[in-house]
């Protein structure tokens, strides 16, 4: 065995089902590869097979630069002449040129020169810095087979399709590559994908078994192979290909493909070979371009230029005819002038030509009145108040040592115009980090523990109640206070009791079943199983620290995680996985001692967000074939044997209390196999697994099907996602300020109800407004119902007496699908802006991009969506303003948005503070801008009058080349960066 070797050996292709199954020359047929989408052709280890067509594919240098040097200057000049202003100044600078110019030249060109100048300095720092970012990552190394079984260092940017390369543990995969092998003897590999998806949460990838020996660098001294795939392409989980080696065909598919910017973890080393370089690569072929947003204020300054514009050729106009006249009656006894010795544009003969040539004069004259240093000094003022945001001290998070970011600095001012706010839940008003708090085993509730819901719930009811005894008399106000205190008291003595838990992912407390006293249950046995199927059903590794001597788990779920650290506390320590096997601790049993038992895993039929369960076929030390499953309650339910219901109505009970105080649920369930019953299943399952075509998927889902039946009901878990800090205080403080806030989340409507109560979304007395569709077959009768509620909860609100009366609206996935239709899309917008807080549950990426969409182009007003997961991109991109919360989920939502913040509450700051004084200052720097230009302007306009119309100056040239750029622009600028209409403090009440 080579040096470095890990001995674990773990056999995933008995565990891993659907689409992460691991193929084989005989499990499944090559794919046919035909047309011109399959055209590639890779030749392992021949990289110079690459450098000459047909297969000379792109090199693996990436650039995410706007320019180059060589399309620099006409690309961004081409930028600057894009706005109006500039392309008018650059006529004047031409005409400046010749005799009609009442200017210099050089007072005309300077001042263009240097704003435009300034701009593109401006757009090559920025761009410089993204060139600085390309070049640190193709610098890069990465070991690469030089030949004769010899690996050295070769940049990222040198790599050649074909090549093969070694990545070591917590490096990045320099290229798309096909997994040959790695440290794990069965070629299994973990990896993380934030960069791609967002999601911290590691995927299993694992070679064909053909290429497993080639595990050593020596291995590759004649290795060779041909790979024909599909073309490059963005879909991140697709792959078809097939791998010709040693005179056979394997069919490839994603599960052994590497995928660039993913990281390599748990694993000392892999072996793979180039396919896919540079921007063929999947990662660079989903780079979009984030749409691009301009503020309003912006697009209102072009109508004004645009007036500004009309008010220059009126008076240049008047100025023409003034001089034509002058010309023509005047001009005659003017004997000092010579006028029978003059050129055309001073000619008493032809005035025309001299009011025409004259207008050309005028429209340079007057040009002082658009002000040409405005938007340069806009984009100045807006970059300085980007870093005033960046360096906020206020808006620091400590604990993760972030800061807030102005990813763009074109939408400070938007801020301070924001009407509605659509956030996410999951990661964005909570931690995503998952407490082990409550359960429910044989029908008996376990945990006691108040969810942080229950008791923000509580502080909610006695604020509001001591609103409510302010109005009253002294006697029921005392009255009043004495119950606010009896609530209080209850919520600080649970805190005392509920400071901080040292065990990360696990607040329970229950004496009954901790520490082996579950042995003393009723139902002892059954409470064992329950903790069994914590332990054993789930795709996670442990680790163990060696200082502490606890295991850690390395889970795909922060659930997941949280369910095997209650295990372990509960005395069943999951501390070993094998080929094909798990192995359990049991710390407290009968007999008083630490048992180690062992679980053989025969299949794993994995969770996926269709089937919302996740099963394990396991055989005991005894030989007895169990099934273990943990999924959405409303599935388990569904699938129970008629002997399987005994805990059902208690289990339904507890599952529904879990849900209102905020927490996420599962339910348990196992069921005994026989082996006869067992053996026909599996030869199907194996038939399903290895049948060729593109219904294996729908083969296997049926197959599993048919096993996840007649299941015998245990219990359930309940998983706390904390708040974050500040959550309600920030929400109420927006609320005060007007804003309207939508949550939009994927929890069940009971779960997002009583988070809203947690944080201050929703009060005690407001209104409460739910939609959900009827269970009917025909589409229309769905329609006309939601309609009808929709219509009657409109009127309601309308009918309303009380003015401080409020509103909420809650809707739920299945019913927005409808409401979001063009029919009825437009009747939901109107009732849903009547109400002060909207939650929408059980809602897709797509739908919350839709309503974002929906909010934005109905009301006309400015949307600001956070969000901290790939799931929120879309949204933030639809949204006017897009945040993203540098959390949990990885940084898919941040490289997506215009402003990152830490901590949801820290968006208070952010659009209250840093929002309104932005927008102040815009909005005074421009009008400041636009009356110094026009009070210039008129004054040249009103000497006119009395020079006979004839373009005469009053001012100096270079006085009035300074005026515009450099004496009356810095006042302006230091206004945009600095004015403070009222301190923070003010801002914040």
């Amino acid at each position: 065995m080579p040096r470095g070797r890990i001995r674990a050996r773990l056999r995933w292709s008995h565990l891993y089902t659907f689409s992460c199954y691991k193929p084989s020359a005989t499990e499944e047929g090559p794919h046919s590869i035909e047309g011109h989408e399959h055209s590639r052709v890779v030749h392992c280890n021949q990289p110079l097979m690459h450098k000459k067509k047909p297969f000379k594919y792109r090199s693996n240098y990436i650039s995410t630069t706007k320019y180059n040097f060589i399309t620099f200057l006409p690309k961004a000049l081409y930028e600057q002449f894009h706005r109006v202003a500039n392309l008018y100044f650059l006529g004047a600078a031409i005409l400046s040129l010749t005799p009609l110019s009442p200017f210099s030249a050089v007072s005309m060109i300077a001042p263009l020169a240097f704003v435009v100048g300034l701009s593109m300095a401006k757009e090559a720092l920025e761009d410089w810095r993204r060139f600085m970012q390309d070049m640190k990552v193709n610098s890069r190394k990465v070991k690469v087979h030089k030949g004769e079984g010899v690996f050295g260092n070769k940049s990222w940017q040198k790599l050649q399709v074909g090549d093969v390369v070694k990545v070591e543990k917590d490096q990045f995969f320099p290229a798309d590559l096909l997994l040959l092998s790695s440290s794990y003897e069965d070629g299994i590999c973990y990896v993380e994908t934030m960069n791609l998806d967002g999601e911290t949460n590691l995927k299993v990838k694992r070679a064909l078994e053909v290429t497993l020996p080639l595990d050593e660098d020596e291995a590759f001294r004649r290795f060779t192979g041909t790979i024909k795939c599909e073309d490059p392409n963005p879909s991140l989980y697709s792959f078809i290909g097939n791998f010709d080696y040693d005179r056979q065909l394997f069919a490839l598919d994603p599960s052994q493909i590497l995928l660039r910017d993913s990281k390599l973890r748990n694993t000392a080393f892999v072996y793979g070979v180039v396919i896919f370089t540079g921007h063929d690569s999947k990662v660079m072929q989903n780079a979009t371009k984030s749409p691009s947003k301009r503020s309003r204020i912006e697009r209102k300054m072009d109508y004004v230029i645009y007036v500004l514009f009309s008010l220059l050729l009126v008076i240049s106009l008047i100025s023409s005819i003034g001089f034509a006249v002058r010309t023509k009656y005047y001009m005659p006894d003017w004997w000092y002038l010579q006028p029978k010795n003059t050129d055309d544009y001073y000619d008493p003969e032809k005035p025309g030509v001299s009011g025409v040539s004259h207008l050309v004069t005028a429209l340079i004259l007057y040009g002082y009145l658009i002000p040409i240093s405005l938007y340069v000094s806009i984009e100045v003022v807006k970059v300085l108040q980007a870093t005033f945001i960046n360096q906020d001290i206020q808006m620091y998070d400590e604990e993760t040592g972030t800061p807030a970011n102005a990813r763009t600095s074109n939408l400070n001012e938007e801020l301070g115009q924001v009407d509605t706010i659509l956030s996410d839940k999951t990661g964005t008003l909570t931690c995503n980090q998952m407490d082990f708090l409550k359960c429910s085993i044989a029908g008996t509730a376990y945990g006691v523990r108040s969810s942080e819901v229950e008791l923000a719930a509580a502080q909610q009811m006695a604020n509001d109640l001591e609103d409510r005894d302010a109005e009253r008399s002294t006697c029921s106000r005392q009255k009043g206070k004495q119950q606010e205190i009896e609530l209080e008291t209850i919520a600080p003595s649970k805190d005392e009791k509920d400071h901080k838990s040292p065990i990360k992912g696990f607040s329970f407390e229950d004496g009954r079943i901790m520490k082996g006293n579950w042995l003393k249950e009723p139902n002892a046995d059954v409470i064992m199983l329950f903790f069994q199927i914590l332990a054993v059903c789930h795709t996670a590794i442990p680790e163990l620290n060696e200082e502490t001597g606890i295991y850690t788990y390395e889970a795909e779920s922060p659930d997941e995680g949280a369910f095997l650290v209650a295990a372990r506390e509960f005395g069943f320590e999951f501390f070993k996985r094998t080929q094909s096997s798990v192995f359990v601790r049991e710390r407290y049993s009968a007999s008083g001692q630490a048992i180690d038992r062992e679980f053989k895993i025969l299949n794993m039929l994995e969770f996926t967000s269709k089937r919302k369960r996740m099963t394990v076929i396991v055989r005991d030390e005894d030989g007895q074939i169990l099934l273990f499953c943990k999924g959405a309650d409303s599935i388990i339910f569904d699938r129970l044997a008629k002997n399987g219901r005994i805990y059902e109505e208690d289990t339904s009970k507890h599952l529904n209390e879990y849900g209102e105080a905020g927490l996420r649920t599962l339910a348990l369930a196992y069921r005994k196999l026989d082996e006869s019953e067992y053996s026909a299943w599996n030869s199907e399952f194996q038939k399903a697994k290895t049948s060729i075509g593109t219904d294996r998927e729908v083969m296997l889902e049926k197959v599993a099907d048919m096993m996840e039946r007649d299941l015998i009901l245990i219990g359930a878990t309940a998983v706390e996602d904390k708040l974050q800090k500040g959550v309600p205080q920030c929400i109420d403080k927006l609320a005060q300020a007007g804003l309207k806030i939508w949550v939009l989340t994927g929890d069940k409507m009971e779960t997002a109800i009583n988070i809203g109560f947690a944080c201050s979304l929703l009060r005690q007395g407001m209104k409460q407004i739910c939609i959900t569709t009827i269970s009917s077959d025909t589409k229309t009768l769905i329609k006309e119902n939601i309609l009808m509620q929709i219509t009657n909860a409109s009127q309601m609100i309308k009918l309303e007496k009380d003015p401080h009366a409020a509103f909420a609206l809650i809707i739920d996935g299945k019913t927005l699908a409808y409401a979001l239709e063009d029919d009825m899309k437009q009747q939901f917008l109107g009732l849903a802006v009547l109400c002060a807080s909207v939650i929408c549950c059980r809602v897709s990426p797509k739908q919350k991009a839709l309503v974002t969409r929906l909010v934005k182009e109905g009301t006309g007003k400015t949307t600001l969506a956070i969000g901290d997961g790939a799931n929120d991109v879309g949204m933030i991109q639809e949204a006017d303003i897009g945040v993203g919360i540098s959390g949990v989920e990885g940084m898919q939502a941040v490289m997506a948005s215009d402003f990152s913040v830490a901590q949801f509450r820290f968006l208070e700051r952010l659009l209250v503070v840093h929002g309104h004084w932005c927008y102040k200052r815009i909005a005074q720097m421009v009008c400041y801008s636009f009356y110094k230009n026009i009070a210039f302007g008129l004054t040249l306009f009103y000497f006119e009058a009395f020079t006979g119309f004839s373009g005469q100056s009053v001012y100096d040239d270079w006085y009035m080349l300074l005026f515009n750029v450099v004496l009356t622009s810095l006042p302006v600028i230091s206004l945009g960066v600095f004015e403070q209409d009222v301190s923070s403090e003010v801002c914040l009440q």
